[in-house]
């Protein structure tokens, strides 16, 4: 991007005035303006600080309106909830594990009374851990199976679809003999006095 259209990016009033100064000048200082209006002995030169300092300035405007990161579409989709409670719970199980162990390996190396209580409870976090991990893996088979895709014989997923649409297509039919006997005017109904 050139410096001709850094001075047009900005699109509020404080640019108006380097967009009516890019309009004269030429986008490259070796190339001169094109036009009557523009001669060497109307412009003062300006010196080199001055358009340093200017460019600095269009910089600075530039970064103003650049947007600090882009969305971007989630690859994969997001993990059911029962699933993701899970994972939740067994990252912190497994979490408050590795901490039992490194203070459990401390106290040892210190000396301490306290290693052999830490050294009992880091083994009982290894086995609520590997639950945890055990929970996540069942919880995702199970939800699969009752909800996703599966292309087996026995997935549950077909047969809970198929009394769904069993159910809609009755509802359906219900609402569409009631709407019958409305149109009717009531014809074919048992007085209700």
């Amino acid at each position: 991007m050139g410096t001709a259209e850094r001075r047009r990016a900005p699109e509020d009033g404080c640019a108006a005035g380097l967009r009516a100064d890019s309009a004269s000048e030429a986008p490259d200082r070796d190339i001169p303006a094109a036009g009557p209006e523009s001669s060497a002995r109307e412009r003062p030169e300006r010196s080199a600080r001055q358009e340093a300092r200017e460019r600095q300035e269009a910089r600075e405007r530039q970064s103003a309106y650049r947007p600090l990161w882009t969305e971007e579409p989630a690859r994969r989709r997001r993990l059911p909830d029962p699933v993701r409670t899970a994972a939740v719970r067994a990252v912190l199980v497994v979490a408050v594990t590795l901490i039992l162990a490194m203070v459990a390996f401390l106290c040892t190396m210190a000396g301490s009374w306290l290693a052999f209580p830490m050294v009992i409870g880091s083994v009982a976090g290894t086995v609520v851990a590997t639950w945890g991990v055990l929970d996540v893996w069942v919880t995702r088979q199970v939800w699969n199976q009752r909800h996703g895709v599966v292309s087996m014989p026995s997935s549950t997923a077909r047969a809970m679809r198929r009394e769904r649409r069993r159910a809609r297509r009755q509802a359906r039919s219900a609402e569409r003999s009631r709407e019958r006997i409305r149109r009717r005017g009531g014809a074919g109904q048992l007085s209700h006095s």
